[in-house]
Order: C-alpha cells, then sequence, then structure tokens
C-alpha cells in the first residue's frame, strides 16, 4: 500500500517552493519596515538588512521560476514598491487610530492588532499577485489567514484608509474591490454567488465604494453588487443586489423581553 501512495506522490506536479520561507521573509519585512523591535537606529544597519531581505526574496523567486533574469526583475520592482507600500500603510495605520477609541499608540496598533497585521501583508501579497507570481502570495496571505482568522484574497483591490476592526472572521474575495475610507467588523464576508469553474475570470465579488462602514457578520454577494459611496451596512445583513449611494441598510429583528417568572423552572440536564 505505502508504494501505491509514493508513486502516486511523485506522478503529483510538484513545486518545492518553502512554506516557511515565506513565512519567515514575511515576518521579517513587517519588522523591518515598521522597526517593530526597534532594531535599526542605525541607517547602514537598515539598508544591509534591505539588501538581506532582497537575497532572502530572491532565493524564495527561485523557487518557482528558473529565470534568473526575471527573478532579479521581480525583486528590484517589489523593492522599488515598497515606499508606496509603505506610505500607504501608515495611512491606514492613522485610520485605525483615529476611529478605534480603544488604540492608545501606533506602537500598540503595530504588534497586537490582528486587523492591521493582515492590511500590511494583503498589501504585500497583492505586488506579487500583480506579478502573476504563483503561490506566494497565497502563502503570505494564508499565513496571515491562520494567525489572525482574516482572509483577504491576494488578488482584491483595496483603497487607502482601510480599517479592519477586531476581524475575526472576515472573508473578502479575489474579485472584491473596495474604495477608500472603508471600514469593516469582524464576521463580514464579500463573497461569491455561485458560479461555474469556466467562469472563474469573471468578477464574481462586490464592489464596496468609497466611505462606506460594514458591521459585523454582514454578508454581501456577486459581482454585479455594488454599495454605494457614504452607505452603512448594518450587522448580519444579507445582501446580493447593489444599494445606492449614502443608504443605510439593517437588518431588523425581534426581540421579546418577558419577567422569568412567567416561566416554569427548566429542567436541569447532566451530559
Amino acid at each position: 500500500m505505502s508504494y501505491s501512495i509514493y508513486i502516486r506522490n511523485q506522478e503529483r506536479t510538484r513545486n518545492p517552493i518553502n512554506k516557511n520561507q515565506v513565512e519567515s521573509w514575511l515576518d521579517e519585512l513587517i519588522n523591518w519596515l515598521f522597526d517593530i523591535n526597534q532594531e535599526y537606529n542605525n541607517y547602514r544597519f537598515f539598508q544591509n538588512k534591505e539588501k538581506l531581505l532582497q537575497l532572502k526574496l530572491q532565493d524564495v523567486l527561485a523557487k518557482v521560476t528558473d529565470e534568473t533574469n526575471q527573478i532579479k526583475v521581480n525583486s528590484n520592482y517589489f523593492f522599488e514598491n515598497l515606499e508606496r507600500i509603505h506610505f500607504v500603510l501608515i495611512n491606514d495605520l492613522e485610520t485605525i487610530i483615529n476611529f478605534d477609541p480603544a488604540a492608545k499608540s501606533k506602537e500598540e496598533v503595530l504588534i497586537a492588532y490582528p486587523g492591521f497585521f493582515a492590511i500590511t501583508a494583503y498589501r504585500i501579497a497583492n505586488v506579487f499577485w500583480k506579478l502573476n507570481i504563483p503561490i506566494i502570495p497565497r502563502i503570505i496571505t494564508e499565513y496571515v489567514h491562520s494567525r489572525t482568522g482574516i482572509d483577504i484574497h491576494p488578488g482584491a483591490e483595496i483603497g487607502e484608509n482601510f480599517f479592519i476592526d477586531h476581524g475575526t472572521g472576515i472573508v473578502i474575495g479575489e474579485t472584491t474591490k473596495i474604495g477608500n475610507n472603508v471600514k469593516i467588523y469582524q464576521g463580514v464576508t464579500l463573497g461569491a454567488l455561485s458560479v461555474s469553474k469556466d467562469h472563474a475570470s469573471d468578477k464574481r465579488h462586490p464592489t464596496i465604494e468609497d466611505h462606506v462602514t460594514i458591521y459585523a457578520n454582514a454578508t454581501i454577494l456577486g459581482g454585479n453588487t455594488i454599495i454605494g459611496a457614504n452607505s452603512v451596512i448594518g450587522g448580519n445583513v444579507w445582501l446580493t443586489h447593489s444599494v445606492p449611494q449614502s443608504s443605510l441598510v439593517y437588518h431588523k429583528s425581534e426581540i421579546e423581553i418577558k419577567k422569568k417568572s412567567e416561566f416554569p423552572e427548566p429542567l436541569n440536564y447532566v451530559i
């Protein structure tokens, strides 16, 4: 039996990329980007770390392509874009500080906020996605998913000043488009309606325009669904159609409150 399992494994298309290597590189990069551990107070040391990170990236990229020249081109392109990424992330960081009353400092957000970690990793992975580099962006976002419970596909398009609060259970699909100054709370799903595999390249996920707030556990589905700018989507809302700008969409449930004395004592079960 073990021999047949071995043979089938050998027949499978293999990719030699090391998942742990990508995850370790991501952690190093984020620490360097924001100097989270306060290691880089000397510019020369800071610069040397950048060169080391670029060499490590080239090593990772070598696992997905044999073209030496393309490895260097992609690596250079990524690091040339880091200043832009850093600027956008600083704005994301400021947004959290401005809107979350629980956030006491930038250091707290950098070290302890899963939402900011997920946004940072997404913005890094998105560069690789646009370069059409396979596997690496998915490893990055799934690594974050396993650590935070936040699942952002690297192919999604997300604007500036993005704010995730709490974050656990958030799902943002591949063809989602999110504008600027959008706030999303835990449990939100921006997903697709059921589509066949041959429509995988179509837009399957919703568009969220600027200045939209989506509260906990809302589900918004479908590639033709557009949430107009300045709208508020309440908690537990289920949407499969567009709403105009400046809409307030909410789910109204009925809650009854009665005196406890009106009910008989519950039976106590021991399981």
